[in-house]
């Protein structure tokens, strides 16, 4: 009689499928979970900025900066609130339903298990959107538990941990973290006025997470998180608050078919106060309030990989988005009170098919993709009315519109030697999001109107470069050259006072824009990024060095060969470390060039250079304590210039000390 054998062991990842192929072919940055834990910052915004090329929409990080201008975007396309990059967390898309921008306090960077760059557009497993590359969040999916407490400076607490346990047949996760601060004066002491006063912030954000075998090859993943975000802009009158909720679950299938399927749902519900300023910054009155923005978006996909013979890979799937929205405002205040109430939304629906295929032959890998999209957008609305006496004064109903667009990409990597070469070339597009279609805005003094017949942003692309990587050193080099047409734009068509179509009076002083599909923004550059580690000690580099200019006619001519707004022509950051055991050690310098706040150029941020440092000590074999400073030189890093000349910067000096329980 032969003796039972053991029961195999139950093997729970947590993960998408295995890394395509194809990803080889192209330039791929990475952050890992250690990198993450010993990074002087715990806001996910400020970590990826360490990757060169990685623009944000605004300087300002998510702690004091409006939580409508968190666009992020690669290779020099050009600033916007709605991103150009396509940010993903376990596969679903991030992007606010109805303004494109990032809720970054919705994601606590210590439960993540990587963080994945890769630049160039034209993703086509990945739908629209990934105009200028992709950004990956993954969580991490491992038993047992970490917890962090940290206080910093002007009254910052922060509070977070993350626990793994198995339950349930499975792995049950849960992660938590909050966060509060008493906040700086956004606005620089030599331009500020009795009105500028410290902007608090407040959020928590909780997630859920279970993972677990169905029998065979099979896993289920389903994630569940919430979050509150609620913050001030440094005036009375300038709080807002950002709710949101999401929900996916993913099933994945690892045997010789290899297969994944993922359903998903988002909400999310903001309000936001915008203040007027008056002359000197001596007083303050409310200009609008939106009350509530709800939004929310429903998305699935499906992926099928066949059997694959040997140096072969295909890919096979379809995916769609759906988001709808609407923003809910009070506006027009005339002594402190709102005369109308505004509503501005509408729907937008995108859906493809896609394949892909790879092959490496003696070496060389060889790769190309395509994908159809429909794209539709419907029920797009702008009322409003006078409140006192219920008169309409707009009621304007837009046309369904709809057409079909193509994403593509093909690259290929030969290995010469100790380097080994790669180029693609891509297409993609982006659709344009329900704020930038329907709702009119102001800031401060300047009005931009909203424009309902914006056409896709599409992009044309090529890139080359090489990578080496010997012993303890990688090096990598990319040159490339993107085309994107129909950029989306706040283009300044007058200035107040006067009237304008579509916001009414703007008062001396103030700027009239209208979003439009400019002809094209062009840009070029260099990317390079170095790594060495040897024993204890790490070294990282990167550095862009770019040229974007913008192709403009008609009523945008005087852009034409401007700089696109927010865009730098040049980022760089290095950094050292030392981790040995439990003890560790980092400092990290970033450069960012200087930077135009308007299309016209008229307004320079200045470039940049911040230092930041952190260091880890243990006490017992599981507690340790950290220490972490943001721009320790306390630079000033210009965020924004007003129409009366006050300037706003980004974080100053931010010291904290903390307790780390790993």
């Amino acid at each position: 009689m032969q003796p039972t054998p053991p029961e195999a062991a139950i093997i729970i990842t947590g993960e998408a499928l295995p890394t395509a192929a194809s990803e080889r072919v192209y330039h791929v940055e990475r952050i890992g979970a250690g990198a993450i834990a010993s990074a002087p910052s715990r806001e996910i915004d400020q970590l990826i900025k360490g990757i060169a090329g990685v623009q944000l929409f605004r300087r300002s990080d998510a702690r004091s900066g409006h939580p409508t201008g968190q666009g992020v975007t690669l290779r020099a396309l050009g600033g916007n609130a709605a991103s150009r990059v396509l940010v993903m967390l376990d596969g679903v898309p991030q992007s606010d339903p109805f303004g494109g921008w990032l809720n970054w306090p919705a994601y606590d960077p210590l439960s993540l298990e990587e963080v994945r760059v890769v630049r160039g557009g034209g993703s086509v497993t990945h739908g629209p959107g990934a105009l200028a590359g992709t950004i990956s969040l993954s969580s991490r999916s491992t038993a047992g538990a970490s917890a962090e407490v940290d206080a910093g400076s002007r009254g910052a607490l922060e509070a977070g941990g993350r626990a793994g346990w198995q339950a349930v047949g499975g792995l049950v996760s849960l992660a938590l973290r909050g966060a509060r601060g008493d906040g700086f004066v956004p606005v620089t002491a030599a331009t500020r006025g009795a009105v500028d006063r410290p902007a608090p912030y407040r959020r928590w954000l909780a997630r859920g997470r279970y993972v677990a075998p169905l029998g065979g090859s099979t896993e289920i993943q389903a994630n569940l998180s919430a979050f509150h975000d609620w913050r001030t802009r440094g005036t009375e009158f300038g709080e807002n608050r950002t709710n949101g909720v999401d929900g996916s679950l993913r099933l994945v299938g690892r045997g010789r078919w290899q297969w994944s399927a993922l359903a998903y749902a988002q909400w999310r519900n903001l309000m936001s106060s915008f203040a007027s300023v008056g002359a000197g910054r001596q007083s303050v009155a409310r200009a609008s309030l939106q009350d509530s923005v709800p939004s929310h978006g429903q998305g699935a996909s499906i992926e099928l990989r066949p059997p694959q013979a040997r140096g072969y890979e295909l890919r096979l799937g379809a995916d769609f988005r759906r988001t709808e929205g609407e923003s809910r405002e009070l506006f027009s205040y005339v002594a402190g009170l709102p005369t109308r109430r505004r509503r501005a939304g509408g729907q937008s629906w995108a859906g493809g098919i896609f394949s892909e295929a790879s092959a490496e032959l003696d070496g060389v890998m060889i790769t190309g993709g395509a994908r159809i999209d429909h794209w539709r957008i419907s029920h797009g609305h702008l009322f409003e009315k006078v409140i006192a006496s219920g008169q309409v004064v707009r009621d304007e109903r837009e046309p369904v519109r709809s057409g079909w667009l193509p994403t593509a990409r093909a690259g290929i990597r030969v290995p010469t030697g100790p380097i080994e070469v790669r180029s693609a070339a891509y297409l993609g597009w982006r659709m344009p999001t329900l704020n930038e279609l329907f709702r009119p805005f102001r800031a401060g003094s300047d009005a931009t109107a909203a424009n309902p017949r914006l056409d896709p942003e599409r992009l044309a692309g090529m890139e080359a470069g090489g990578d080496f990587n010997r012993g303890p050193l990688r090096v990598s080099i990319t040159g490339f050259t993107n085309r994107l047409r129909d950029a989306v734009a706040n283009v300044t068509l007058g200035q107040g006072p006067g009237n304008f179509p579509g916001v009414g009076f703007v008062g001396a002083g103030g700027a009239y824009r209208q979003r439009q599909n400019i002809d094209a923004v062009r840009a070029r550059g260099v990317e390079a990024s170095a790594g060495w580690a040897k024993g204890p000690w790490t070294v990282r580099a990167s550095a862009s060095l770019t040229r974007a200019r913008v192709d403009a006619s008609g009523a945008a001519a005087a852009l034409d060969g401007l700089r696109p707004a927010q865009t730098p022509g040049f980022a760089a950051s290095l950094s050292a470390g030392w981790q040995r055991g439990a003890r560790g050690a980092e400092i990290a310098l970033r450069r960012v060039g200087g930077q135009y706040e308007d299309d016209l150029n008229t307004r320079l941020l200045k470039a940049a250079t911040t230092v930041d440092g952190s260091v880890s000590w243990p006490v017992t074999r599981q507690l340790r304590v950290v220490a972490r400073a943001e721009n320790l030189t306390n630079a000033l890093v210009m965020a924004g210039i007003g129409n009366d000349g006050s300037v706003e910067r980004a974080t100053p000096r931010t010291l904290w000390i903390g307790l780390a329980l790993r």
